[in-house]
């Protein structure tokens, strides 16, 4: 059924400016939507778990022989370690701020209970979703390493200024500032190179933690210790007063769009000495790693807020695009053609044709000499 001149021009209208749309919409989801998506999300809840490497050193100091009545301080070989992390986001939490909480345990799994915990910590932060970086108030987060006789833990407010749980929307290859819950002071992050894990692209970075008093960070009864010297090893009878040291290389994998940590690595070094560049007794050296389970668990989580950044970053863009300039020239070519008028019949050689359903009129003879007179019959007398 053909369409009228007006009802053509009526859609025609109506296609351009609904393309006119689908354009306006394929370029603001980008700069709007995204900038929505592109924040660290506030159901937030992470656990990793780290194991020390077979064929690595792994020597954990056995605390009970140093308050045995003989012997010296006794190192355990081959200790068998696992690092949890359980990581959740608390209030105070919005739409550009976000506070999380991290609690972490280092035990040995060759004993049981409490005898084989060796740490144990609650870490508060409060970051930018969108940057990782700790907001700008002080203090921005809190440690907590003790706990008071109803066994709640005792937070000591701490202010950071680096990195710690997540990287960047968008992480760079750079360096960047990241946060020692240890020493509770920030080193360098520095890029290292860009690689793959399970087909996934990240960016490794690495930080090497300096040698590191940790009496000077917290006072606490293990961080300095006095004890006979044969208790360390050592010769003679008076007290030798050892302090415990801290160094550390960490390794992080980046995927550099979401941020997320798809892998982790710490060579911890703890030590006692007398001297931070001459270790006596170490207290605990091991490499601890993500265990693939949780690689796979980081990939998942950084491949969903991928699709998610994809779909609304460059998929419905190109789409929305696409039909918005379709609809518009069919718009306009429809226009186009509706605004135009028909051209009126040419009558037929002769005279105008009667209008339909008009009873055709006599025709009047034509006077002699026209084109379209008559034939006339003419007698012919014979035998003239």
């Amino acid at each position: 059924m053909a369409l009228s001149a007006g009802t053509r021009r009526t859609v025609a209208c109506l296609l351009v400016g609904l393309g006119a749309l689908l354009i306006v919409m394929a370029l603001l989801i980008p700069t709007y939507t995204v900038d929505k998506l592109a924040k660290t999300p506030l159901d937030l809840e992470i656990t990793t778990i780290a194991n020390s490497q077979p064929g690595s050193e792994s020597l954990v100091l056995d605390s009970k022989s140093l308050t045995a009545p003989e012997g010296s301080a006794k190192v355990d070989t081959n200790v068998p370690l696992i690092s949890q992390r359980f990581v959740t986001v608390e209030e105070p939490s919005d739409a550009t701020e976000m506070t999380i909480q991290a609690g972490q345990t280092l035990r040995r799994i060759d004993k049981q209970g409490d005898t084989g915990l060796l740490t144990a910590l609650v870490d508060r932060v409060t970051i930018d979703r969108k940057t990782g970086m700790p907001v700008d108030k002080d203090p921005n987060g809190s440690i907590a390493v003790s706990v008071n006789k109803e066994g709640e833990s005792i937070a000591d407010p701490v202010h950071r200024n680096g990195l710690q749980y997540r990287f960047p929307i968008g992480t760079e290859k750079k360096t960047y500032p990241y946060f020692d819950v240890n020493a509770r002071k920030t080193f360098d992050m520095n890029f290292v190179e860009e690689t793959e894990i399970n087909s996934m692209k990240v960016y490794h970075f690495q930080q090497t933690i300096p040698v590191t008093n940790l009496w000077d960070v917290v006072q606490a009864p293990t961080n300095r210790l006095s004890l006979p010297a044969a208790k360390w090893g050592l010769e003679g009878e008076e007290p030798v007063t050892m302090t415990r040291f801290y160094t550390n290389i960490r390794d992080v994998w980046v995927e550099p769009q979401t941020g997320t940590v798809i892998k982790g690595g710490e060579q911890l070094h703890l030590y006692y000495a007398r001297s931070g560049d001459k270790p006596d007794v170490t207290a605990l050296k091991s490499n601890i790693v993500f265990d693939e389970n949780t690689i796979e668990s980081q990939i998942s989580v950084a491949q969903e807020n991928i699709d998610k950044l994809a779909l609304y970053g460059r998929i419905m863009p190109i789409v929305l695009g696409v039909l918005g300039v379709i609809l518009a020239i069919v718009g306009v070519i429809l226009g186009i053609r509706g605004g135009s008028t028909p051209a009126p019949a040419r009558p037929a050689r002769g005279g105008n044709l009667p209008p339909s359903g008009a009873a055709t009129p006599p025709r009047s003879p034509a006077p002699r000499g026209t084109d379209d007179a008559p034939t006339e019959q003419i007698n012919v007398k014979k035998n003239l």
